[in-house]
């Protein structure tokens, strides 16, 4: 989806807000628990865009009907990481599930670590995201 990742690499999280479903769901690389919501979702999309180094996307796959998929590259720790956004789209076109998958081990392991250390910033982001 080409939307979405115009926006992500612009970090244009108005444009990621609207592109997302109200119970919208995040299927994180390394959290057991899913996570249902768009504040939550944009909490976390903006958390890791301050954790990973050197985003980019370097393929699509999938340019029309529901499934999608994003391939980029990031270092996370100084362990470079490849990974793909796996998005769903519901009937309206809105980004209904956005699951991710990240690859080496050595890397989804920083990223969760990274992620872990800075998940009550997430929790605040999802609650202004709320409130607002």
């Amino acid at each position: 989806m080409r939307a979405f990742r115009d926006a992500v690499e612009t970090r244009d999280f108005g444009a990621i807000e609207a592109l997302l479903c109200d119970d919208v769901v995040f299927v994180s690389p390394v959290a057991f628990t899913s996570y249902a919501g768009k504040a939550m979702t944009l909490a976390i999309l903006r958390t890791v865009v301050d954790v990973f180094e050197g985003f980019r996307y370097v393929r699509e796959i999938g340019g029309e009907g529901v499934d999608h998929a994003l391939v980029f590259e990031a270092t996370v720790d100084g362990k470079q990481l490849t990974g793909c956004d796996f998005l769903r789209l519901d009937d309206d076109g809105r980004i209904a599930e956005l699951m991710v998958m990240v690859r080496p081990l050595s890397a989804a392991v920083a990223l969760g670590e990274q992620m872990g250390a800075r998940f009550d910033l997430v929790r605040e982001r999802a609650a202004s995201y709320d409130a607002g």
